[in-house]
């Protein structure tokens, strides 16, 4: 798969994503924020590094809240798109956050401080497909493959069955997360 069939690939499954309907996609949601939050590398990290989702990404917003009802400390990424690099910055409460490019969110640098890899026992990777085996096709910056390079704590990413494929094209630098819950189950090798 090229450049140009990852991008049709991408662009597809949005647009089947898409097509979820609103309860579809919350009640599917709500069973894997239950799967992860049962988890044993959920239950065992006091950090946990997600993003904040967007429809029609897997909803973290209830698994932000969850992990705040359980104490466990939140962090969310701050993407540099000049560089694509990114960091990790606390997140205490959603007022916190700003809408930045794409409408993405982003947490108030003034309001936040910056958490480094080291103190992150669990990052939930984002992604737009997964194979069963764990590798991920991205949506195309790039920064998680750069910031996993260095990272040494569990992975873990969340994925309506659809985004689970066969097969996707893997280059010599891609890593793969532990599992990727999805609301049929674990697929891959964490518990």
């Amino acid at each position: 798969m090229n450049m140009d069939g990852k991008k049709l690939f991408r662009e597809q499954m949005i647009t089947k994503l898409k097509g979820l309907s609103l309860a579809d996609y919350e009640e599917r949601s709500s069973r894997i924020a239950n799967d992860l939050c049962q988890n044993c590398m959920w239950q065992e990290a006091g950090t946990i590094a997600i993003t904040v989702s967007r429809f029609p990404e897997v909803d973290t917003y209830q698994i932000i809240r969850k992990a705040w009802e359980q104490g466990k400390k939140i962090t969310v990424p701050k993407c540099f798109p000049a560089d694509r690099t990114m960091i990790f910055r606390s997140l205490d409460k959603f007022e916190q956050l700003e809408q930045v490019y794409y409408g993405l969110y982003e947490p108030i640098i003034e309001e936040t401080e910056e958490v480094t890899s080291e103190k992150i026992g669990l990052m939930v990777v984002p992604g737009l497909a997964f194979t069963p085996q764990g590798f991920r096709l991205g949506f195309g910056g790039g920064y998680y493959d750069r910031y996993l390079e260095g990272y040494r704590g569990r992975t873990v990413s969340l994925a309506f069955s659809e985004q689970v494929v066969s097969g996707l094209p893997v280059e010599p630098h891609d890593m793969p997360v532990e599992c990727v819950i999805t609301e049929m189950g674990i697929v891959g090798r964490g518990n």
